[in-house]
This record gives structure tokens, sequence and C-alpha cells, in this order.
């Protein structure tokens, strides 16, 4: 009994290493989103990387060597697609940074004082009127253009910055997000207190509402900013002079024209590139503001 005994005991022992030596079943669970965020990550960065890259590439670099290695022609591309046409590259982006910046600063403030309104208040058709906006938010936008540019054009302001400007001011999805936040960051009895105290409407919303609801407005700013900066179709309808154009419907018209000069494709590319640097960094001044507001809130808790 006791031979028996002493040859189960190193088995018994062995078992247990190989125990502890595997990996627990959750940990090997946790590896499949982390694997599945890491494909999905390379698969968005990976078109970045090539821009990035492609645009150090001189015309003959561009075609004749490998994909991913880096050329020695990007000072000479930022000169060329600067001398184009006078520089009407850095047109474009100006025109972009006008369109992008006073739109999403109009529409973050149209969806403040209306997110606010539609939390706050209790009037009739309240509820109808944000089930129209939600209707709003699932409208594909070519159905809105064409409409959009008819109405404009009966006011003759197509082919203007207003054109692009006017329609970008509404947008159902950021008056979403601001009545949704209001609702969470403004409690009824800190404006019940304000009313209280005599102070106005607005005075109780710039000095109570707004200062709450700030990071809420900073996400719609960021999501319109990145929408206005993006959007193709909607200059492509109400704009045919080419000076109003913004950096998307500019690098258009250079990629036909690319067909038929092969030379254009590396200032398209490296235009491309310079359009997304701005981006790039409002994403980071935002994150950081985030971090403090985030900071600021843990302090004052």
């Amino acid at each position: 009994m006791s031979s028996l005994a002493v040859h189960k005991a190193p088995s018994a022992a062995g078992a247990t290493g190989a125990a502890r030596s595997r990996p627990p079943l959750r940990g090997r669970v946790a590896l499949v989103p982390t694997i599945t965020l890491l494909l999905g990550a390379v698969y968005c960065l990976l078109p970045v990387a090539w821009v990035v890259i492609a645009s150090t590439k001189s015309g003959r670099e561009l075609f004749s060597t490998f994909t991913f290695l880096p050329g020695t022609g990007f000072a000479d591309n930022i000169k060329d697609l600067s001398s184009y046409r006078d520089g009407v590259y850095w047109k474009w982006l100006g025109n972009s940074a006008l369109y992008a910046g006073l739109g999403a600063l109009l529409s973050t403030c149209v969806s403040a004082f209306s997110g606010y309104a539609l939390a706050t208040y209790r009037f009739r058709g309240r509820e109808s009127m944000f089930n129209i906006l939600l209707a709003g938010v699932l409208m594909p936008p070519i159905i809105l253009a064409v409409p959009q540019y008819l109405l404009l054009a009966q006011a003759n302001l197509t082919d203007s910055y207003w054109s692009v400007l006017l329609p970008q001011i509404l947008s159902p999805y950021g008056v979403y997000l601001a009545r949704i936040y209001a609702a969470a960051a403004v409690p009824g009895d800190v404006v019940e207190a304000g009313r209280m105290d005599g102070a106005g409407e607005w005075r109780i919303f710039t000095r109570i509402a707004l200062p709450m609801m700030v990071p809420g407005l900073v996400t719609v700013f960021l999501f319109q900013f990145v929408a206005v900066w993006n959007n193709f179709l909607l200059p492509y309808i109400m704009l045919s002079d080419d000076e109003r154009f913004p950096i998307t419907l500019g690098l258009y018209t250079l990629l036909e024209q690319g067909s038929n000069q092969p030379a254009l494709y590396t200032l398209v590319i490296t235009g491309a590139f310079l359009a997304v640097i701005p981006l790039v960094a409002l994403f980071l001044v935002v994150q950081r503001f985030w971090s403090l507001d985030l900071l600021s809130g843990a302090v004052k808790s």
C-alpha cells in the first residue's frame, strides 16, 4: 500500500504543475478581444501609414520602389504642391478650416441651445420635435443635398461660402447628444434653485448649465468639425468656383487631372497627408481637454 502511494504522488504533482503552467481560461478568452482590436487597428492605420510613406516619394519612386520603403522627395513634393497654381492648395486648406471651424462652432451653439431646451423645459410637442430630429439622424445626406441646393439657389446663395456653411449649422446628431448630456449633467434642482434666487433663464443657461455641458459640447464640436472637414458631396453640388473649394473637393479635381498627368499623383498623396495633420492635432488637443476635465471632476467630487 505504501509503495502504491509513493508511485501515485509524482503523477499528482506533475498534474498540478501542468495545471499551473497552463494559462487560465479567463486569460485565454481575454486574448480574443485584444487580438481583434489589434487587427482592427492595423486595418485602420495601414492606409494612413501608406499615405505617410508615399508622400515622401518622388514621382519616379512612387511606381518603382517597394510600397512601404520611404523615399527622398518629400521636400520637393511640398514645394511642387505649394507652387501648383500659385498655391491654390493652401487656399483649399484655408477654406476647409473656415467651413469646419466656423460651421462646427455655430453648430455647437445651436446644439447647446436646442439640447438644453429639450432637456429642461416641458412644452407641448417636445417629444414629437425630438423624434423628428432623430429621424434626421437617419436621413442620408444625399437626400437632403438637392433640396438644400434648390432652396439656396432661390436665395442666390449658391457658389458662395454660405452655401456650404448654412446647411451645416443644424446637426440633428449634435442636438441629440446635447440633449442627452444636458439631461444627465444639469440637475433640475440646480435650475430650480437658480430660478428661486431670481436668475433669468439666459443667466441660468450661461452661468450654470453651460459650464456643466462643456465636455459634451466639446464632443459635439469635434464630431461636427470632422464631418464638415471630410464633407465632399455638399461642396461638390454647391460650388463651381474652385477658389472656394475645400480640401476634399480640391484633391478630387487634382486626382481627376492625374489620369492625364501622372506627375500630379504625388501632389494628391502629399496633399492628403498634410490634410490629415489638422485632424490629428485637434484630436490630441481635445483628448487633453477631456483628461483635464475628468481630473477636475474627480477633485471636485
